[in-house]
C-alpha cells in the first residue's frame, strides 16, 4: 500500500517497504513442519519479561504489539506492532538471553511456535531465509532508533499523526470513504505506543476529526486525508 501516500513515506524517512522482508509460503512450511500452532485468545500474554527465550514465532493471523512496563506499571509499546506473516522473539532467541519485554496478543491470534535448535537447523539450511532475518533485525533496530527520535523531536499531534499513517501503510485497506486501519486499538493503547496519556490521545483524534484528516467508526479509524496528517509530522 506505499503508494497511497507517497507525499508522507518519502520526505520523513520514517516508513518503509517491509514487503521484501515478508517469508514465503514454501519458508513458512518449514517453519510450520517444524513447530507446533497454537491460538492466543485477545489480550494473552505470549511471552513475559524474564521467560526463557527459547522459542520463536510465526505470526499467522491477528497482531501482536511488543511493551515494556515502566516505574509505575504503565505499558510502553516498543517497536512497530507484529503482523500477520512476521517473525518475532527473534533477537533473544539467537544469543540465548531472557525476554526483556512483553508480547500480547492484540486480537485474538494463531501462529506457530517453534524451538530456537530447530530455528537455527532450518536457518542453516536455507541461506534466503537467514537473510531476511538478518535483515529484519536491522530494520527493527532502525525502528527502535526512529522511535527515540520521534519522542525527542516530535510534539503528540506529530507522534500519533505518524502513528495512524504507519498503521495505515501496515494494517489497513483502502475502502470507499479512505483507508480502513484494521487495529482497532482503545486511545489507552494508542497513547501507550507514543508516549503520552489517554485524554490527550482523545483530545489530538478529535482534532484531526475536526480538520477531517481523519473519522472514527466506534474503534475504528479511518484516515480521509494524509497529506493533512504528514503536516503534523513536520510542524
Amino acid at each position: 500500500m506505499l503508494d497511497y501516500c507517497d507525499a508522507v513515506n518519502h520526505p520523513t524517512g520514517f516508513l518503509f517497504d517491509e514487503k521484501e522482508l515478508l517469508i514465503s509460503e514454501e519458508e513458512k512450511e518449514l517453519l510450520r513442519r517444524a513447530g507446533r500452532t497454537l491460538s492466543y485468545p485477545r489480550g494473552q500474554i505470549i511471552f513475559a519479561v524474564g521467560d526463557n527465550a527459547d522459542q520463536v514465532y510465526l505470526l499467522e493471523r491477528g497482531w501482536v504489539r511488543i511493551y515494556r512496563l515502566d516505574f509505575e506499571g504503565r505499558k510502553i509499546t516498543v517497536g512497530a506492532m507484529r503482523n500477520p506473516g512476521e517473525l518475532m522473539g527473534l533477537s533473544e532467541a539467537l544469543y540465548e538471553g531472557e525476554r526483556t519485554c512483553f508480547a500480547e496478543a492484540v486480537t485474538d491470534v494463531v501462529m506457530v511456535k517453534l524451538n530456537r535448535t530447530s530455528f537455527l537447523q532450518i536457518l542453516k539450511h536455507n541461506q534466503n531465509l537467514a537473510l531476511k532475518v538478518a535483515s529484519l533485525l536491522g530494520v527493527r533496530m532502525r525502528e527502535a532508533e526512529s522511535k527515540i527520535h520521534e519522542l525527542v523531536s516530535m510534539q503528540v499531534p506529530g507522534r500519533l499523526a505518524l502513528l495512524l499513517l504507519k498503521m495505515g501503510e501496515r494494517n489497513g485497506h483502502t475502502s470507499s470513504d479512505g483507508i480502513q486501519v484494521n487495529l482497532r486499538l482503545t486511545h489507552e493503547e494508542i497513547a501507550s505506543m507514543i508516549g503520552t496519556t489517554r485524554q490527550t490521545v482523545t483530545q489530538t483524534l478529535n482534532l484531526f476529526k475536526k480538520e477531517k484528516s481523519i473519522k472514527t467508526r466506534g474503534r475504528m479509524i479511518i484516515i480521509l486525508d494524509c497529506r493533512k496528517l504528514a503536516r503534523w509530522i513536520h510542524s
